[in-house]
């Protein structure tokens, strides 16, 4: 979900040239022999309800050379962020942050195939995701 709400907000502050906003799992519940499932259609469902298309996305899963390959690699939960400390090999650049920490919140993004509040996780994400812009935007 974070992808798309980001790429919406990038896009309505005229940003989209800027940045490549891009997801990836840090598991391979989501991948089944090579390939990756679509986005749960509750999630989908939930971002439609706030016009944002997600279609056509697949999962893929996070690389090493992701890595190197951007400068900031955002994960929603404690258990994201190890796991992708784990791909990278470590984080000597600190490029991974968990979403939250820009809306000045320690807490995790719940996974809402757990809890059922595709909303609320929803609401979430637009905090971090504004932090995050801010943040950028700043920098």
């Amino acid at each position: 979900m974070a992808e798309f709400i980001f790429k919406e907000m990038v896009k309505k502050h005229g940003l989209e040239d800027q940045f490549l906003i891009k997801s990836a799992a840090t598991s391979t519940e989501e991948i089944w022999n090579g390939i990756g499932n679509p986005v749960y259609p509750p999630a989908k469902k939930e971002l439609a309800r706030h016009g944002i298309s997600c279609d056509k996305k697949r999962a893929v899963q996070m690389c090493r050379a992701d890595y190197e390959k951007y400068e900031y690699l955002i994960g929603m939960d404690d258990q994201n962020i190890s796991n992708m400390i784990r791909i990278a090999g470590g984080d000597p650049a600190h490029k991974i942050y968990k979403l939250l920490m820009f809306a000045n919140d320690p807490g995790d993004i719940a996974d809402p195939w757990y809890t059922g509040e595709f909303g609320r996780t929803y609401e979430d994400i637009v905090r971090g995701c504004e932090g995050l812009l801010k943040h950028l935007v700043e920098k």
